[in-house]
């Protein structure tokens, strides 16, 4: 049992669940850049450079071996298209992690920015008084 009530308490830590809804959100995030890069910027890139699709780019190395209609052996290749793509998407994500861990830092400076000492409030007249007594004493001896 006390394995089990170590687990809960890992578990319902404040650390654990916000990295849980971190995940999923990054989750989430992820989609929407690949949407992003599969569905707009390849595309546009593309046609930039004379109607590619980049999904289809690849290196044969090993043609596939057929008897008829059928693949024995499939083609060996290397889609080197789609390793673009994910590249495009890795960038575009460590860009806007960047971008936000940035703000974030931003945030924290302008919270940990130490103000500025408060001047001393005024002695009240009776300690100022009694200071002065005081050095009179000690300049009599």
């Amino acid at each position: 049992m006390g394995m089990l009530k170590e687990f809960k308490e890992f578990a319902m830590k404040g650390n654990v669940v916000d990295m849980a809804v971190g995940v999923i959100i990054g989750a989430a995030f992820g989609k929407i850049v690949t949407s992003l890069v599969n569905d707009l910027l390849m595309p546009l890139i593309g046609g930039l450079i004379g109607n590619v699709d980049f999904t289809t780019l690849s290196v044969t190395l090993r043609e596939a071996v057929m008897e008829g209609e059928e693949v024995v052996k499939p083609a060996v290749t290397l889609s080197y298209g789609n390793f673009i793509q994910v590249v495009v998407d890795f960038l575009i994500v460590a860009f806007c992690i960047f971008m936000v861990i940035k703000a974030i830092n931003k945030f924290k400076k302008k919270e940990e920015a130490p103000a500025e000492p408060e001047a001393p409030a005024p002695k009240p007249d009776d300690v100022v008084l009694l200071e002065e007594i005081r050095d009179l004493l000690k300049n009599q001896k």
